[in-house]
C-alpha cells in the first residue's frame, strides 16, 4: 500500500521532484479554450444537482493522478476532505489503485483517466460509451469537470516545479526557462483562449475534440 501523509496525499506526490507529464503551450491554449463552456456547465450543475459534487471531485482526482500535478493534488485533496471523503479514498484516487471506485461511476472515472492519458483527445467510441452509459446531459457535465481540471493541471504542473525550485528542490528534468515560459506565457494567452472558447460556445461549436479512431472502453 502506498504511504500517505495526514492530508491524504501519497508521499510519492508530496515528495515529487520530477515531472510525471509535461505539456506544451499549444496544449495549454487548447485546454484554456474549454474553460468557459465547461465552467458554465458546472455552475448550472451545481444549481440543479444533476451530478453530485463529490462525483465531480473524484473525476478531478482521477485526472490529476494521471497528469501528476502536485499543487492540484493538494488543492483537490483538501476539497475532497471538505466534502467528506476519507484520507484512504483520496489516497486511492491519487495513487490510481481504484479500490474506492463504485460501479455507478466507474465508466466515467475510466474515461477521465483516458481523457488525461490522451492529452485531451479521447477516442470517439470511448466518448460514445459515456453517452450510452450516462446520457448526453450527464456526459456534458462529466466532460466539463474533466476539462476544467485538465486546464488547472496543465498550468499547475510548471507551477509545482517552480514552487519546488524556490525551496531549492529542483525537478530533475526541468529548467527555470521552461517553468517561467509556461507560467508567464500562460498568463498572456489565457484571456485570448478564454475569449476564443467563449465565442465558440456562443455560436454552438462543440467543446470536445475527438480522436476518430476506434477503441473499446
Amino acid at each position: 500500500m502506498n504511504e500517505k501523509s495526514d492530508t491524504g496525499i501519497p508521499n510519492e506526490i508530496s515528495s515529487r521532484r520530477e515531472y510525471k507529464r509535461k505539456f506544451s503551450l499549444r496544449e495549454m491554449y487548447q485546454a484554456f479554450m474549454h474553460v468557459p463552456a465547461a465552467l458554465a456547465k458546472l455552475i448550472e450543475n451545481k444549481k440543479k444537482e444533476i451530478i453530485k459534487e463529490d462525483f465531480i471531485e473524484r473525476l478531478h482526482l482521477a485526472v490529476t493522478e494521471v497528469n501528476g500535478c502536485a499543487v492540484c493534488s493538494y488543492a483537490h485533496a483538501q476539497m475532497a476532505l471538505e466534502q467528506g471523503m476519507s484520507n484512504e479514498e483520496i489516497n486511492s484516487f491519487l495513487s490510481g489503485d481504484g479500490r474506492f471506485i463504485n460501479q455507478e461511476e466507474s465508466k466515467a472515472i475510466v474515461f477521465a483517466q483516458h481523457y488525461a492519458d490522451t492529452r485531451g483527445l479521447p477516442k470517439k467510441d470511448a466518448y460514445q460509451s459515456i453517452i450510452d452509459e450516462y446520457g448526453e446531459e450527464k456526459t456534458d457535465i462529466i466532460i466539463s469537470g474533466i476539462q476544467l481540471i485538465m486546464a488547472g493541471n496543465i498550468y499547475g504542473i510548471p507551477y509545482s516545479a517552480f514552487k519546488s525550485r524556490l525551496k531549492n528542490e529542483k525537478y530533475k528534468d526541468s529548467s527555470l526557462t521552461y517553468e517561467l515560459w509556461m507560467l508567464l506565457a500562460g498568463l498572456i494567452i489565457s484571456p485570448i483562449a478564454l475569449i476564443h472558447g467563449g465565442l465558440k460556445s456562443i455560436i454552438g461549436l462543440s467543446n470536445i475534440r475527438l480522436d476518430q479512431s476506434s477503441m473499446n472502453l
